[in-house]
């Protein structure tokens, strides 16, 4: 198989959300299928909207899914750096070859000279291009003013893309456009071309909203005498209503965010590979190098994949239900449960959470739920007794004396039994419970335990409160009962 080389190249601008990460993930599978290189690549050379601190962000939000790459602003590499303001020269390099060839000349208008005619051409009713104003003669540039690529040949442009097929655009798609600007940075449509060909990139992955500027590019292909890489265009992520893109003023998270509220990476990157892909069967669920098994170019979609947070829920809740293992859930859940302890004023105990874990594990969606939960005061049962009304005791269908009755067997029962299972004392108690109504008998055995309305069955209750606690709180409740 050929090695392919893809590139992740955010700009530093202090966001990451799932539009971008997809982008990363599709480059990061193909690289991997193939054994070839993947290289995360920063694309700064837009000052005015850089963010500080966005690079380590951006490496902190891949490592977390563990997009790990082959080169990049913190690994050496063999063309130099991963970062485009620390690569001028090679811009400047190709500049002058373009500028030698005949291929770029410094723009002679200023700002307002362009306005002009832009406006010019919409009163005309037609598109403006550069191209049409175009100096007859060059002067030398002197590196102050924007330099501009002269496109060799105006025709209609066609290429293929690995996922739209064979593509093309008319002569208005062709022009003109900027390569380094006044302050001696290069455009994107220029520096990322060059950095394409040093690093010896194969397969660009990328959004579909670049097939626009694509016939630019591949004029800029020709003029520098190589042969373009091979184009793999994603479909864009909707909002749920399917009516735009999802953007950040429509609650695009970043994906650190998600992170914090307890998600599993795994399950994030499961989620974010059936966003405009499919693997051409009905499972879903898939682990990281399963997802790079299966990976092909020919499932990604045309169409808009949704990004439906439910969904998400929906792998995360498989991931922790189905496929963590007891102790892998334990740690998952701990920080979280720790929190909420914390914050209701009681003291946390490992072993408590571990007999909590079966109960849990059915329950969670995600772990930032537990934490609310614990602070909400769903499982105070856990910690202290509950404060219980007598006449809640009774079930609609039972009398407070058969109450007492029910729960005085319970007791009895419970006071020899062994071992101390949830399991064992449904066993022990389930038949009399069928005998004499289980609403009359669990549902009092239930709320003398917890003190609630909801909660989770009276026998794993038992178990994760242990056996004295279980024995003084049902006495209590006979007792109350009796006091009526």
């Amino acid at each position: 198989m050929t090695k392919i080389i893809t590139r992740f190249a955010p700009s530093p601008t202090g966001f990451m959300h799932i539009g971008s990460l997809r982008t990363a993930l599709f480059a990061w599978m193909l690289a991997r299928k193939s054994e070839g290189t993947f290289i995360l690549r920063i694309e700064d050379t837009d000052k005015e909207r850089e963010v500080d601190g966005s690079i380590a962000h951006i490496m902190e939000s891949l490592r977390w899914l563990g997009l790990e790459w082959d080169y990049g602003p913190d690994k050496t590499n063999p063309f130099g750096s991963c970062i485009q303001s620390e690569r001028l020269e090679t811009y400047m390099s190709a500049a002058r070859d373009l500028i030698a060839k005949g291929y770029a000349y410094p723009d002679p208008f200023s700002a307002e000279e362009i306005d002009a005619y832009r406006r010019a051409a919409q009163a005309d009713k037609k598109v403006f291009l550069f191209r049409d104003h175009r100096p007859t003669q060059f002067e030398v540039w002197d590196g102050k003013r924007p330099l501009r690529f002269k496109v060799p040949e105006v025709k209609r442009m066609q290429w293929h893309d690995e996922v739209r097929g064979d593509l093309s655009a008319g002569e208005e798609a062709v022009d003109d456009f900027i390569l380094i600007k006044s302050d001696g940075y290069p455009t994107y449509n220029f520096a990322h071309i060059i950095d394409d060909m040093h690093m010896g990139v194969t397969h660009i992955v990328r959004g579909d909203e670049f097939i626009s500027s694509t016939p630019k590019f591949i004029s800029l292909y020709s003029a520098l005498g190589i042969s373009p890489p091979k184009f793999v265009s994603l479909p864009p992520i909707l909002r749920e209503d399917k009516t735009k893109k999802l953007g950040k003023r429509d609650g695009a998270k970043d994906i650190l965010e998600y992170r914090a509220d307890g998600y599993l990476p795994e399950a994030m990157l499961n989620f974010l590979a059936f966003i405009g892909w499919h693997p051409g069967s009905d499972r879903e669920i898939f682990r990281p190098q399963e997802l790079v098994d299966i990976f092909d170019l020919s499932g990604i979609q045309t169409h808009g994949g949704i990004a439906n947070e439910e969904k998400l829920l929906w792998f995360n809740r498989e991931y922790v239900q189905k496929i963590l293992t007891e102790d892998e859930f334990f740690h998952y859940i701990e920080p979280a449960f720790r929190g909420g302890v914390k914050a209701r004023g009681f003291e946390y105990n490992a072993e408590v959470l571990r007999r909590m874990v079966p109960l849990l594990r059915t329950t969670i969606g995600v772990s930032k739920e537990l934490t609310t939960s614990v602070v909400e005061g769903e499982y105070d049962y856990v910690f202290v007794d509950s404060t219980i009304e007598g006449n809640a005791l009774v079930d609609k269908k039972s009398t407070a004396q058969e109450t007492v009755t029910h729960l005085e067997y319970l007791h009895s029962a419970l006071t020899n039994a062994a071992p101390w299972t949830a399991l064992s004392l449904k066993e022990l108690l389930w038949e009399y419970a069928t005998a004499n109504g289980r609403g009359a008998v669990l549902w009092p055995m239930r709320y003398s335990l917890t003190g609630r309305e909801k909660s989770a069955d009276p026998f794993a209750v038992a178990e994760i409160i242990g056996k004295e606690s279980t024995l003084h709180r049902i006495a209590s409740a006979i007792n109350l009962l009796k006091g009526l």
